[in-house]
């Protein structure tokens, strides 16, 4: 059968929409390669990627199978240390789309850091070789609201509360609030913490010598967007 040059042409953008349309499937593809080694510029593209989908509600799910869960008996390991919020509406593992084995996931209100929190991190980068660690606020962030209240107000709340608001206060009281305190008290903490980390004896020398990468960002509830401050 004789192809009309108009057929001809129609087929042809088929066919480079289908290609272009695979390429940009393959861009986001979820999985890991096996056994691939992983280091903190690979790292955070995977993260960025995941978290694209999750924006454009094409998640991908990646690892939760029986598979991935029978591999895992005999042991872990994540690419990314995620440090991030408590609040139920950041959960790491969805934000970013991955799943088991993918993720080592810290969790405390505001990011707030300490003993337990470091050593968990610690753990990660010494036993597991973690390359990278992602400090995760998030708009709306009720622990960096407890603390532009104390700020403003001259008090704290008591308990273990008050113990939290006390880690952020002074972030607060450094950042210059504009109309919206609790949104750049947000930003400012995590890339405060972010800071504190890079400088913990204990995580100082494998960023120095490049095994480790600490990276600040933010989650917006709004859009469901990761963004990267540093």
């Amino acid at each position: 059968m004789v192809m009309s040059r108009r057929t001809a042409l129609g087929a042809s953008f088929v066919a480079g929409a289908g290609a272009l349309l695979a390429g940009s499937a393959t861009a986001l593809a979820a999985p890991l390669p096996e056994g691939a080694a992983v280091d903190a510029t690979s790292a955070l593209d995977l993260l960025k990627k995941g978290n694209l989908r999750w924006q454009r509600g094409e998640q991908r799910h990646p690892h939760e199978g029986a598979a991935r869960r029978s591999e895992l008996v005999a042991g872990q390991q994540p690419f990314a240390i995620i440090l991030g919020c408590a609040d139920s509406r950041v959960p790491p593992e969805l934000v970013f789309d991955r799943g088991l084995g993918d993720l080592f996931t810290v969790r405390s209100a505001g990011q707030v850091l300490d003993e337990s929190v470091l050593g968990s991190i610690v753990y990660g980068v010494e036993h597991l070789h973690v390359p990278l660690i992602v400090v995760l606020g998030h708009a709306s962030c009720g622990a960096v609201a407890a603390a532009v209240d104390a700020h403003e107000t001259g008090q704290v709340p008591g308990g273990h509360v008050g113990y939290l608001v006390e880690q952020i206060l002074p972030v607060i009281e450094a950042t210059p609030g504009g109309d919206d305190p609790v949104d750049a008290g947000v930003s400012a903490n995590a890339r405060h913490i972010a800071g504190l980390l890079r400088a913990d004896p204990e995580l100082a020398g494998h960023v120095a010598d490049g095994s480790l990468r600490v990276v600040a960002a933010r989650y917006d509830l709004d859009d469901s967007r990761v963004s990267f401050l540093d």
